[in-house]
């Protein structure tokens, strides 16, 4: 690797703007906020629903007649 070329590499704390929940990464940039971290986001706690999807389905079905027997 060439000398002085590359940036500082720092251990950096990450503070969620929703939980409040920090941890530490490295990165070269500084300390930062996100949005939502994996503590707090409906997909890694489980508590996501698909409720908009099985409602595109049954829109479609409904407009092609799909489920409907001729």
């Amino acid at each position: 690797m060439k000398p002085g070329i590359h940036p500082k590499y720092n251990v950096s704390k990450v503070k969620c703007a929703t939980c409040g929940h920090e941890f530490e990464v490295g990165t070269t940039a500084n300390n930062f906020r996100i949005d939502t971290c994996s503590n707090c986001h409906p997909f890694y706690t489980g508590q996501q629903t698909f409720i908009q999807a099985a409602g595109r389905v049954e829109k479609f079905n409904k407009r092609y007649g799909m489920n409907e027997k001729k």
